[in-house]
């Protein structure tokens, strides 16, 4: 008789697992590297066709507020996969830094529970991380293609994708992140002539002089995004011949806005505010609208509830599963009324004193009207040092020719909005002024807006425990950066080894998993030192 029990409450619990799995999502995340929202048709685009990611949009929900809490890749990241704040990330809320092996992903915790993982393209990084893989998953780049234009990847993402599902598991649901590299630079030259665009047609932000080397460089980059949007449209379609479409789970969005100055990298509106569409069957209602505000960390625990997994502890992102399920638009929390944002080291060459390598701390509050940011080392250039060639700002058509303005150039001021120093506030009308070209912090009519801005701003701060508000944000300055061998070619003879800068100071190791990566650092930094002895 137990014997019988046994049995039956096995094969109970089995059958009862096994249903379970079966009716659990499929997820696809994709996300673009470095494309703006206003660039998917959705969102206002008119010279730009993304007609996949506008279907994503048009068959689920479309979110207006979306933001990135960090506007650079590895950050950025690194707060979808972890469920956490930037500043809460410690190392990794700068670019290029080791991983702390503390943290866990989101699509390790659902490989526990049973299912499949898997990435292509561009998962995390730049930088170092603990483990077998990348942590967005196992790695599915073997197949390449050849690319429209020089500079788009010869990865063949969509075909990665096909080729994840064919291999895996057929019982296991899927978690997949499928991550081009398009649009980030460098795009092939007036490659939108061999296209047959209209740069008339072509939208130029108030942030920039309108003429035909950014009108040029615009539409470049617009092909790149329309590339982006058909690996979109293959994978729909590879989801829809498997009959996998409607009980998978669509997320597309991207990690911050375009590789242009004044935005990628920046504390302003295009550089954080991100394009975010959700896709799932008949369970989101089509057509939806919805003016919440997302924030990067949410989308961790999103995906754990949604998988009816627990959410983990050290996320502090909210689950927003609840409007994805609900069948109204517009404002549905009254709570999702904000987004904080931040930054701290993004890129080599910038110094204050005799350290190098420091980072533009940064902290901001974006609300329906306004844009507040407080920036903590004014006396910094935000872009990086002149002398260093503004190593926070990717090389560009655009960008040469702002650097090549002279001061009595009536366009010189366009230099100073992506180049220039910057005042310890900054205060922006978002529905008037969207490209954060005014700066209204001085004005005394705007102080108690900005007053408020600034107070609940860092009672949020207060609350994640930021170091950066608690007075401890040094730290970021001083944790390493992940290629010394970048740091030795840029500073010569005023490198020093930052690992043991921050040993000495803060007595924590920090030191790259990579082995070959750690062991070519490793070279570089002793014959080095052989040649100043």
């Amino acid at each position: 008789m137990k014997k019988h029990n046994f049995i039956f409450t096995f094969l109970f619990i089995f059958f009862q697992f096994g249903c379970a799995q079966e009716k659990r999502p499929n997820i696809l995340f994709i996300i673009a590297d470095d494309i703006s929202k206003n660039s998917f048709g959705v969102y206002g685009s008119k010279d730009i066709k993304t007609p996949h990611f506008d279907r994503i949009a048009n068959e689920g929900v479309l979110f207006t507020n979306a933001y990135v809490s960090n506007p650079k890749c590895a950050p950025s990241r690194a707060t979808i996969l972890t469920g956490r704040y930037s500043w809460q990330l410690e190392e990794a809320a700068n670019h290029n830094p080791t991983m702390p092996e503390k943290w866990r992903f989101y699509p390790e915790l659902l490989e526990e529970t049973g299912y499949a993982i898997g990435f292509t393209g561009k998962g995390w990084g730049p930088g170092h991380f603990y483990g077998k893989h990348n942590p967005a998953g196992w790695e599915y780049n073997k197949i390449k293609c050849k690319p429209p234009y020089k500079g788009i990847s010869n990865k063949d993402y969509a075909a990665n994708f096909e080729d994840f599902l064919t291999k895996k598991n057929t019982d296991k649901p899927f978690v997949f992140w499928l991550g081009t590299h398009e649009a980030h630079r460098a795009f092939e030259k007036d490659s939108y002539k061999k296209a047959g665009k209209d740069l008339n047609k072509i939208a130029v932000q108030n942030s920039f002089p309108d003429n035909k080397i950014v009108r040029g460089d615009l539409a470049d980059y617009g092909l790149e995004v329309e590339y982006h949007d058909a690996h979109i449209g293959r994978a729909l379609a590879a989801l829809e011949k498997r009959g996998l479409l409607e009980n998978t789970l669509i997320i597309a969005t991207s990690d911050h806005g375009m590789p242009f100055p004044h935005i990628k990298g920046q504390i302003y509106d295009e550089g954080f505010h991100v394009g975010l569409v959700a896709r799932w069957g008949n369970k989101i209602k089509a057509g939806r609208t919805v003016t919440d505000f997302i924030n990067f960390p949410d989308i961790a625990p999103t995906l754990l509830e949604v998988s009816g997994v627990k959410v983990h502890q050290q996320m502090t992102g909210k689950s927003f599963l609840n409007l994805l399920l609900s069948k109204k638009s517009g404002r549905i929390d009254t709570a999702r009324s904000f987004s904080i944002l931040g930054k701290e080291r993004h890129d080599m060459g910038r110094t204050d004193g005799e350290q190098l390598t420091v980072g533009y701390p940064v902290r901001a509050i974006r609300n329906d009207n306004y844009l507040y940011a407080f920036n903590y080392k004014p006396n910094r250039w935000p872009a990086g040092n002149p002398e260093y060639d503004y190593k926070n700002c990717d090389d560009s058509p655009t960008r040469q020719f702002l650097l090549g303005l002279e001061e009595d150039n009536p366009d010189y001021k366009y230099y100073e909005l992506s180049f220039g120093k910057r005042p310890e506030e900054e205060l922006y009308d978002i529905n008037k002024d969207p490209d954060c070209v005014h700066n209204l912090a001085s004005d005394a009519q705007f102080n108690t807006i900005k007053t408020e801005m600034k107070s609940k701003m860092e009672k949020e701060l207060i609350a994640q425990k930021d170091p950066r508000v608690l007075g401890k944000g040094d730290i970021f300055d001083y944790y390493p950066h992940g290629r010394p061998d970048k740091l030795i070619q840029l500073y010569g003879e005023k490198y020093y080894d930052m690992y043991e800068v921050f040993y000495n100071k803060y007595g924590i190791r920090s030191v790259p998993i990579s082995k070959d990566s750690l062991k070519i650092n490793k070279k570089i930094i002793q014959k080095y030192n052989e040649s100043k002895q």
